[in-house]
């Protein structure tokens, strides 16, 4: 079997779950600005890159933190309808609201296109990037992720009465029936999930895909910490994972800066033995190294595709492409296999 072959095969079964933290957008924009050069901020950061100083001096002083997170939780303990929590979620939305992708390819285009429906991103991260990048590559193919967002996001509005997510303030009944912005801000100490029924469906979701149940053979957690504060999060996660006995057969990989040891140890309750790997940017991937064909990739280790033969070369996706039209060409002939396998599929029935 010629490269050329191999990554044309396609077989189904195989979900493919990526996770993503806020070290992923600001992986994003250290390599493409947002479009008008905004700052992605970060908790310890965030007062002074949303310029919130005139609203922290309003808190008394007893509540105040560098931190935002924590300055947001003593905030809400003290007072949850105060007047300066409203004003803040108002600025966030703003901020964040006005942030676009750039023009030329991102890594989160890059990872749209490099999955399928069989796969889902979920994302921690308020800013609005995977949204765009899921949206505006919808004009290469309908095939794509699905998507999860397990904090909120600006992008996103959601419909208790018809019970729809959708972009934010869209109109989706004649009577003026919109979809309301979705909520951001939790309190440490006390991220209830379930509380909410938009974050609640998210993270049913996201559940199921991390589940043995959905057949998903593979993660990727891209950026995320799984800080103190998200202590519920990463319990979520790991329950709907399973043990490392239970997950015997799958592959976990972490894309992160941060020191392989700290990160053998962060993540040990998702790893069984051998089965992960790390690495420090997107594109020493699975996602980069096999673009739309990473659980074919993994399953092709133990199960040939051909007597004898196995698919072990990897296609990795050029780091260069100016336009997203370039990126859509190169995976043409991937999307193309994937047609004639559906055909010849259906023909064989």
């Amino acid at each position: 079997m010629t490269k050329e072959q191999g990554i044309q095969q396609v077989f189904g079964g195989g979900g493919h779950v990526v996770i993503l933290g806020a070290g992923a957008s600001i992986a994003l924009t250290m390599r493409n600005a947002e479009l008008n050069g905004k700052r992605l901020p970060s908790m310890d950061n965030f007062i002074e890159v949303l310029d919130l100083q005139d609203l922290v001096q309003k808190v008394p002083e007893e509540l105040r933190d560098s931190n935002f997170e924590k300055l947001y939780g003593n905030l809400h303990t003290h007072n949850p309808n105060s007047e300066i929590l409203t004003e803040i979620e108002a600025r966030i939305q703003y901020y964040f609201g006005d942030m676009h992708l750039p023009e030329e390819p991102t890594i989160y285009d890059y990872m749209i296109v490099a999955l399928r429906s069989k796969d889902l991103i979920a994302t921690f991260n308020w800013d609005p990037f995977l949204y765009q990048a899921f949206t505006r590559n919808r004009q290469f193919t309908e095939d794509r992720p699905h998507v999860s967002f397990l904090h909120g996001n600006v992008a996103i509005g959601y419909s208790n009465e018809d019970k729809k997510a959708g972009p934010a303030g869209y109109q989706i009944r004649p009577d003026d029936g919109l979809l309301e912005p979705t909520k951001l801000l939790y309190p440490v100490e006390q991220k209830n999930y379930t509380d909410d029924e938009f974050i609640n469906t998210e993270w049913e979701r996201v559940k199921y895909w991390m589940s043995k149940e959905s057949g998903s053979i593979r993660a990727t957690i891209f950026g995320y910490g799984a800080p103190i504060s998200d202590v519920e999060a990463v319990s979520l996660l790991n329950g709907a994972w399973g043990t490392p006995e239970e997950r015997a057969m799958e592959q976990f990989e972490v894309i992160d800066i941060t020191p392989e040891d700290i990160l053998r140890k962060r993540w040990d309750g998702f790893i069984h033995t051998s089965h992960y790997d790390i690495t420090n940017n997107y594109f020493g991937s699975s996602l980069a190294f096999n673009p739309r064909r990473t659980s074919e990739s993994y399953f092709s280790h133990y199960q040939p595709l051909t007597p004898g033969e196995a698919f072990r070369q990897n296609n990795p996706v050029p780091q260069t492409f100016k336009t997203l039209k370039e990126l859509w060409e190169w995976h043409q002939p991937l999307l193309d296999a994937e047609h004639e396998a559906e055909n010849n599929n259906q023909n064989s029935k």
